[in-house]
């Protein structure tokens, strides 16, 4: 959508209510007792969260672009790439 026509009401309040919940379920995860992830990365995830939450609603109503959620979630996207694998 960064570069493309810009969607529909419909799927950009569907889009942005996907991503939300994504998000959601991440900082759910984080704030589990057993999530082995080091505190600060944890609390991150939870704040980015958070932010998200927001944001979404301000893009489902059409007072912010998807842009920054883009980006967003290409900066973890690529920080999950970046990261060793586990042995």
């Amino acid at each position: 959508w960064a570069r493309g026509p810009p969607p529909t009401l419909r799927a950009r309040i569907d889009a942005a209510d996907w991503n939300r919940g994504m998000w959601t379920t991440l900082a759910a995860d984080c704030a589990r007792p057993d999530n082995q992830l080091p505190p600060e990365a944890r609390a991150g995830v939870i704040s980015l969260s958070i932010w998200v939450s927001r944001h979404s609603s301000a893009v489902m109503r059409g007072e912010e672009a998807f842009q920054d959620l883009i980006e967003i979630n290409r900066i973890m996207m690529q920080a999950l790439e970046a990261r060793p694998a586990a042995a």
